[in-house]
């Protein structure tokens, strides 16, 4: 080789070299603040409950972790300790943070664990407390409900004051407490597990995105698993076992923060539940895989920019019922259905009339060369999380759901079909009109995909793969 060509590929090579370490320079900064109620207020999640909470277990937290690429783009991943949030709460909670911070609604993705031990949120689940709701308790919600939103705003600065040189690195591990409730009966569960057969589609990947800081120390890790928090039904605020997990890993990694976000896991319980005990446990062996990935697997480096969307398409729900069936309901012996059914006739009495559509959030970012952050509204089953994967990156692929806006449950084509509390008969409780359109499931992947840009695979149309024959 002659000295000129010598030169310029040792050039070359420190080019790449340098360029290849621009790309791997990422900011990270972390915050928390507690939002645990601090008057009486009605506890979400559960039809059953007759009084306002009375007790705590752990605190309720909002978390927050803002990334930053090499070129200065920076994504919003906001964690909750909550059932959920409404529309109307996630537009505000965005629109402050563009107006305090420059960030565009593409750069947030706010993800609830969809405790069932937390406060009322706005309307979220309106008809479950919409009969029983004294004109206190609903004044008690919304004060909560401002405060909070202060809250998170301050924690989001709090979190970008913090922006500093990081190395983020990811893996997946394993937690197997997650049970399809759709197929196995919740008291055969211990013994269908020990004999190995346990039944229905489940997802049991625990994805980890770890940030050490220049000093190697671990400055936060977040983490995500698709299963129901309802280990707990009492009248005590806790974070249930994503709660317990949080804490586990923030006690084993000090100056750590540990932030959750819920799978598709609208269609699995932790089984069996109900106790503290078991809350715990969960939470331990949640925190055991996390760890696991943490400690004793090959973590992989993120490197490559941060490409953030978001969208929010008109998903379509099935027939409309008419002002007559709605009138009929409001007399129906259950009170949730009259609950909706006055809910209903209120809008259209207001001038506003029924929608065929709802404007349904879909976010999916890529983190560096590798990641994909799919987050999807509502309640939303496994078959989700386990069809993208499939079509998309496999554990490189990260499917939250309750992100954005928890309007309904989110069924599959095939859920849908089968009915079932899942199927559409859960949909009483969040106040939409009716059970969502046949197409539900086409028109959600189908945006996932056009956000990522992957084209169908072999050249088939991705889009017809669950249209009916």
């Amino acid at each position: 080789m002659n000295r000129s060509r010598l030169i310029a590929t040792t050039i070359f090579l420190l080019f790449t070299a340098v360029a290849q370490g621009a790309e791997s320079a990422w900011k990270a900064g972390a915050a928390k603040v507690a939002i645990t109620p601090e008057e009486p207020m009605w506890m979400a999640g559960y039809a059953s409950r007759t009084q306002p909470a009375d007790g705590k277990l752990t605190e309720l937290w909002a978390k927050a972790l803002v990334l930053e690429d090499h070129t200065g783009n920076r994504g919003l991943v906001l964690t909750l300790d909550l059932v959920g949030i409404d529309r109307t709460l996630s537009l505000a909670i965005c629109g402050a943070l563009k107006e305090h911070y420059g960030l565009q609604r593409e750069q947030i993705v706010i993800c609830t664990s969809h405790t069932h031990s937390g406060p009322v949120v706005g309307h979220n689940l309106a008809p479950l407390h919409y009969l029983l709701f004294a004109e206190s308790q609903q004044q008690a919600v919304d004060r909560w409900v401002a405060t909070f939103q202060q809250q998170v705003v301050a924690m989001v600065g709090d979190a970008i004051g913090k922006l500093a040189p990081s190395e983020l690195t990811w893996g997946s591990g394993t937690a197997t407490f997650a049970v399809n409730r759709r197929e196995n009966p919740s008291a055969a569960v211990p013994q269908l597990r020990s004999e190995g057969k346990l039944q229905g589609p489940s997802d049991h990947d625990v994805p980890v995105l770890a940030v050490h800081d220049a000093d190697e120390n671990l400055t936060a890790v977040l983490f995500g698993y698709a299963c129901h928090a309802t280990t707990l039904s009492g009248y005590q605020w806790s974070g249930d076992y994503p709660g317990y997990a949080q804490i586990e890993l923030e006690n084993k990694h000090p100056g750590c923060v540990a932030l959750f976000f819920a799978g598709c896991g609208a269609d699995q319980n932790p089984l069996p539940r109900r106790t503290v005990t078991l809350a715990q446990h969960y939470g331990q062996r949640l925190a055991t895989a996390v760890d696991s990935v943490l400690m004793t697997s090959l973590m992989h480096p993120v490197a490559g920019p941060l490409q953030t969307k978001y969208a929010e398409i008109d998903l379509a729900l099935d027939t409309l019922p008419t002002r007559e069936e709605i009138e009929l309901n409001s007399k129906s012996e259950n009170r949730y259905e009259v609950a909706r059914a006055q809910m209903l006739l209120e809008q259209i009495d207001g001038g506003v009339p029924l929608s065929q559509t709802y404007p349904y959030p879909v976010s999916a970012w890529s983190i560096g060369n590798d990641l994909q952050l799919v987050t999807l509204g509502g309640e939303v089953v496994v078959d989700y999380a386990i069809r993208l994967k499939s079509e998309l990156a496999g554990t490189r692929t990260w499917v939250a759901g309750y992100a954005n806006d928890v309007m309904a449950y989110v069924p599959s084509r095939r859920v849908l079909a089968e009915g079932g509390y899942e199927g559409g008969g859960a949909m009483v409780y969040y106040g939409l009109p009716t059970v969502w359109s046949p197409e539900i499931e086409s028109d959600i992947i189908n945006e996932v995909h056009r956000q990522i840009d992957v084209e169908s695979r072999s050249g088939t149309d991705y889009l017809q793969i669950d249209q009916p024959k």
